[in-house]
């Protein structure tokens, strides 16, 4: 599932792609998708995306420079409309990303389309396979969402530190660290990584391993930040090549601003959720390319979502844990952890024919190793007619 970092990229790849891209005609949405048409169509229009957390927002702004601006389009009354700037907020569900092609190469499952002014024609298309992502036309960020962990740190930071006392808190702290009301933009893979550096068991209560840090921000830390935190108001109406850069932005150089690392200090939990993620954007395009599809650096660089030796276990809202170690007192009951281990090599290189042997618990190629933390013995019925 995209996470924080992959929506940020995701921003970043469509404003690379599309900058100084001018688009054209309406938005086209696949006949197969649930999600709401969008009622945009313009002679000429430029698009720009910004994230926050797991959000995505592209911008359609109808060109200034171009004839075409104040033309006009007639409503189904007859009444004449001018074409207005239009917000479009993604959140990409399961499996949602862009890509930028050509219209004959148009992806199988692109589901909405921004097609360019140009021959032969590209087209922008937001693509989910599985269909659990979702568009908002005139949308705004979802109030019910926290700051973002990467872009917003102080005020992320305060807004958990400030709400201890919510019951939220009293779940294990691997669940409480996707609630986006809190950690917006962690996701599966980061809390496991987040969670394995500091050596905390996911299954402990969140409120204890976080009551500590109160008063850990440092006068020093918040002297640091750069008084004037990205806002939506800041985004810039143009972008130019030399402004969009694919690893490095104005906001990344705010954040590293933001908090200066004392390498003799071992950073708190709320700043790993803050860090980690920026590591995978400081990967590039090998956490988030679309074109090429190239994970490998991203693979090297997991210590613990799904990495051999680590174990896992499902949480109570069914979603897979992994860590080492003990898993915590909060672990779900009769739970079953699973360990990866290494899958045997069994080519022949002597050549010749193989020999079919047997299938056995020695030659079987085993991906999980199954632990049984807690078993409920189940009561047997008596054989026998009712009376």
């Amino acid at each position: 599932m995209p996470e924080g970092p992959e929506l940020h990229l995701a921003s970043l790849f469509v404003n690379r792609m599309c900058g100084g891209v001018v688009f054209t005609g309406p938005v086209q949405k696949s006949e197969v998708s649930k999600n709401p048409e969008v009622s945009f169509s313009c002679p000429a229009y430029t698009i720009i995306a910004t994230s926050r957390g797991k959000e995505v927002r592209l911008t359609l702004t109808p060109q200034k420079s171009d004839s075409a601006q104040g033309r006009c389009r007639r409503g189904k009354t007859g009444q004449v409309n001018q074409v207005q700037a239009m917000d479009i907020v993604f959140r990409f569900g399961m499996s949602g990303f862009f890509r930028f092609t050509t219209e004959a190469e148009l992806p199988k499952h692109s589901h909405l389309r921004f097609y360019t002014n140009e021959k032969p024609c590209r087209v922008l298309s937001f693509v989910d396979t599985r269909r659990f992502g979702s568009w908002q036309p005139n949308g705004t960020w979802q109030p019910n969402r926290g700051p973002c962990i990467m872009f917003e740190y102080l005020s992320y930071r305060e807004n958990v530190l400030s709400h201890l006392s919510d019951r939220a808190f009293d779940r294990p702290v691997c669940e409480v660290l996707l609630n986006q009301k809190y950690f917006n933009g962690i996701g599966n893979y980061l809390r496991a990584e987040i969670l394995f550096r500091l050596n905390i068991p996911p299954f402990v209560k969140a409120r204890t391993v976080l009551e500590g840090l109160q008063t850990h921000l440092s006068d020093e830390d918040r002297k640091s930040v750069v008084k004037e935190e990205v806002t939506d108001t800041e985004v810039k109406e143009e972008v130019t090549d030399t402004e969009v850069k694919e690893e490095v932005t104005d906001r990344e150089i705010s954040d590293r601003a933001a908090v200066k690392e004392d390498e003799s200090e071992t950073p708190d939990l709320l700043r790993l959720c803050h860090t980690v993620p920026l590591e995978v954007i400081k990967l590039g395009g090998k956490g988030y390319d679309p074109e090429k599809m190239d994970y490998t650096d991203f693979k090297s660089w997991l210590q613990c979502y799904y990495v051999e030796g680590m174990k896992s276990v499902r949480d109570h809202n069914g979603r897979t844990m992994w860590f080492k170690g003990d898993p915590g007192p909060m672990a779900p009951k009769d739970a079953k952890t699973k360990m990866i281990v290494k899958k045997e090599d069994d080519h022949d290189y002597k050549g010749g024919k193989k020999v079919k042997k047997a299938r056995s618990e020695s030659t079987m190629k085993p991906k999980y190793i199954k632990e049984t933390v807690q078993e409920k013995e189940v009561p047997q019925r008596r054989a026998g007619r009712r009376k």
